[in-house]
């Protein structure tokens, strides 16, 4: 789904005073025509399952003008930027940082952009450990390439993260907060008990292989990381991603790009991107 990667991203939130009978009646024409008529042409909409719309500005100057929309035609609505369209993540490597406190460097690196650090760690021997790596999040949807730590150049590269396994079911996508399975060990796979002091054999619940559900070695863990870095690096949806993954290897004759246009259902451009 390349949608609003390119442009600002605000969620309008309908007002959930709405009579039922207007709700049903405000059609998506309606919708797009009231946006168009408040703020002129926008990038792209999209309804989320949540009910809200999906509005991508493609300038700083239609952003101060939608956030301030307080109604579309006579539906009154509200309007936030997007919690994470409008923002992107990316790894530097500087041994230079290693001992400087991650308040001190955030400070410095707010003029380019920068809105949160959070440094890698690793745990050796039971003790937890920094790392010269570090994650910046970015107050823009585009990457940039560099940035500079006083007189250091430094290459920022796009940050993957881990599957998000869920600790009540041990599936992906999901944290154990909003999870409606069962109870699942890590260890063994059975429902009903935690991994906590389960003895039992090792096996996913995943793959179905010899080993725990939570071990890095699972061929599911690997294709989940890989179904993320693809969304990641080419900026579609996590569906699209999934299929591109799952899909039969390039010698077949799929390629990156003919795996996506097998399926089109999923595709949503941003008009005007270049």
């Amino acid at each position: 789904m390349r949608i609003c990667r390119r442009s600002v991203c605000f969620v309008l939130l309908m007002d959930s005073k709405i009579p039922p009978r207007v709700g049903r009646a405000w059609r998506p024409i309606r919708r797009v025509k009231a946006i168009s008529g408040s703020i002129g042409e926008v990038k792209c909409t999209k309804k989320l399952r949540s009910g809200d719309l999906l509005v991508g500005v493609g300038s700083f100057k239609k952003a101060k003008e939608i956030v301030k929309l307080k109604s579309l035609s006579t539906i009154p609505i509200q309007v936030c930027p997007h919690p994470t369209l409008n923002s992107s993540k990316g790894v530097i490597s500087c041994g230079e940082l290693l001992n400087v406190p991650i308040e001190e460097i955030t400070e410095k690196l707010q003029s380019q952009g920068v809105s949160h650090i959070r440094r890698i760690t690793i745990r050796r021997d039971g003790q937890l450990l920094n790392t010269k790596h570090l994650i910046l999040t970015f107050s823009s949807a585009k990457l940039p390439e560099h940035i500079k730590a006083g007189y250091i150049r430094l290459s920022v590269r796009v940050y993957i993260p881990n599957p998000l396994r869920c600790f009540q079911c041990q599936q992906f996508g999901h944290s154990k907060s909003s999870c409606r399975g069962t109870l699942t060990s890590a260890r063994c796979a059975e429902v009903g008990h935690d991994s906590t002091t389960c003895t039992a054999k090792e096996k996913c619940i995943n793959c179905k292989g010899d080993h725990t559900s939570f071990s890095r070695d699972c061929f599911a863990w690997k294709q989940e990381k890989e179904i993320i870095s693809t969304k990641i690096k080419h900026q579609i949806s996590y569906a699209e991603a999934r299929k591109v993954v799952k899909s039969k290897s390039p010698a077949a004759g799929n390629s990156y790009a003919s795996a996506v246009k097998k399926d089109t259902r999923y595709r949503i451009h941003a008009m005007g991107s270049s």
